[in-house]
């Protein structure tokens, strides 16, 4: 059966409905780019292959992202991980370049890629005006991947801001998802949004995630205990051990730096809700944006004024980041691909005609 995305199936997360295309990109402004590297196949030659990785950008709006901030909060749920730039963005409760997703070992080169990208942009950093922090966020895609190889370079870097777009993205085994497994089947790039009713402010909240995580019988999906049902699968495979995952969510409410904060923490419940609890070897990271306000670089004035929603307010929001990350990692699985990579691994794609009928048999479809 050709991939497809959950709502394809009939099937759906939650209470609220999606934004026009489903995605993170329903958040006015917001676009996405990937740029995916595979070469070769068979015995891994470290530092030459076989290849199965990439990068994907996740820009915040179409100005210029560091005379133009916005407000940003990230929380580490576990903290096995190498990401770059999350004190000062917490410190300062901003983000100032677009935020970057690649391999654990790549982190280094896509940082100083992004930090070229900022300077060729800005040229008064560093001259007339202080440094840039670049955001950079990693999962570990070593079980197909020649991760030694760091073979994203900052020309791919520059192609994803290039090509990053709006709309409908590409998800699955893409851009930083390219080498990535979860569950123990192919995982890697999923998106998935939320539209507030009139009611809760029209609002639109997205979530992107890079799903690199979890054992086969722990995989849950909208309650139902899928992996372990499926847990006799193409057991040939070695076992996913620890395992890590990237969690982006950006909106347009007008939210401070302790509200997104408050708003990235609700991440862990659609996390919770797929079979994962953040083993000792998981890297679980969030980070929140708000694209409602602009915070200028350069101002003459010594305050600047911010209107933000009142706490009380917060509830379907947070409601709504905890649906959109479900549905987002569910679709990380079901649009991915079996791949195969270094020293003949495989991951399979979670088998959809196997899992209709699962949901069948739990009263989730009628067949």
């Amino acid at each position: 059966m050709e991939r497809c995305r959950l709502r394809d199936l009939g099937l759906k997360v939650g209470y609220f409905d999606p934004g026009p295309y489903n995605s993170i990109c329903d958040v006015s402004g917001v676009k996405v780019g990937h740029y995916t590297l595979i070469k070769g196949r068979g015995k891994l030659i470290p530092g030459e292959g076989p290849v199965r990785t990439g990068v994907t950008v996740i820009l915040p709006h179409d100005g210029n992202p560091f005379k133009l901030k916005v407000r940003a909060a990230s929380i580490v749920i576990n903290g096995f991980g190498k990401p770059i730039g999350l004190i000062q963005l917490n410190e300062l409760g901003q983000l100032e370049t677009p935020i970057a997703l690649t391999n654990t070992l790549n982190v280094g080169i896509v940082a100083d890629a992004i930090i070229e990208y900022m300077l060729q942009l800005n040229p008064d950093i560093g001259v007339t005006t202080g440094s840039v922090n670049p955001v950079v966020l990693e999962c570990n895609d070593s079980y197909l991947n020649d991760i030694r190889g760091r073979h994203v370079k900052h020309e791919h870097v520059f192609k994803a801001i290039k090509n990053a777009k709006s709309g409908l993205i590409e998800e699955g085994a893409v851009g930083a998802g390219t080498g990535m497994s979860a569950f123990e089947f192919k995982g890697g790039i999923g998106t998935a949004s939320r539209k507030l009713p009139s009611k809760f402010g029209g609002y639109t909240i997205g979530a992107l995630v890079l799903s690199n995580f979890g054992r086969r019988e722990d995989l849950t999906i909208l309650g139902v205990p899928v992996g372990w049902e499926l847990r006799d699968y193409m057991r040939s495979i070695i076992p996913q051990s620890g395992g890590s995952i990237v969690m982006i969510i950006a909106t347009d409410a007008p939210l401070s730096h302790r509200q997104l904060r408050r708003l990235a923490v609700r991440a862990t419940h659609g996390l919770a809700r797929t079979g994962s609890y953040s083993s000792h070897g998981s890297g679980d990271f969030v980070v929140a944006f708000s694209t409602a306000i602009k915070i200028p670089h350069y101002s003459d004035e010594k305050v600047h004024p911010e209107r933000i929603l009142i706490d009380s307010a917060l509830s379907p929001l947070f409601k709504a980041a905890s649906e959109a990350v479900e549905e987002a990692i569910i679709n990380s699985l079901l649009k991915a691909v079996t791949m195969d990579g270094r020293d003949n691994h495989i991951r399979h794609a979670l088998p959809i005609e196997d899992l209709i009928e699962i949901m069948a048999k739990y009263g989730r479809l009628k067949r």
